[in-house]
């Protein structure tokens, strides 16, 4: 569940202004939907971002299948970042499934990989704000 905290302005109601932020507001975005959004949408796309978790290395399966599909997957490693060995054993699997299907694999945020399916390349770049 992903879940975004927005900070809400209190207005003083007689002078129509805000008050100091004293409260905050949380959005479930899981909930969050927009006019005519649903998953009609994704029988249509060639390729779909899919979001996985990874709990041990068993769990890869169910992921690179996605990749062999053509599906863009973030991977996030958080509960197994610890353990090297592990690491070392997913990262080497997914470096090889990259290559087989000619994509890319790269780390995107602190415990987030990112692998790509054949025609899609990671640029290593941030994208910095105000072009």
């Amino acid at each position: 569940m992903t879940i975004l905290k927005k900070k809400s302005f209190p207005t003083n109601e007689e002078s129509g202004q805000r008050d100091s932020i004293s409260g905050e507001q949380y959005i479930d975005l899981t909930d969050m939907t927009f006019e005519d959004e649903g998953m009609s949408g994704l029988e249509d796309a060639r390729t779909v971002v899919k979001v996985g978790e990874l709990f041990r290395y068993e769990d890869l399966s169910s992921l690179t299948s996605e990749i062999y599909s053509d599906n863009i997957v973030v991977v996030d490693y958080t509960s197994i970042a610890n353990d090297d060995l592990t690491m070392k054993r997913v990262t080497a699997e997914l470096k090889n499934v990259a290559r087989d299907v000619d994509g890319d694999v790269a780390g995107v945020g602190k415990n987030l990989l990112m692998i790509t399916p054949r025609g899609v390349k990671i640029d290593r770049n941030k994208v910095k704000g105000g072009f």
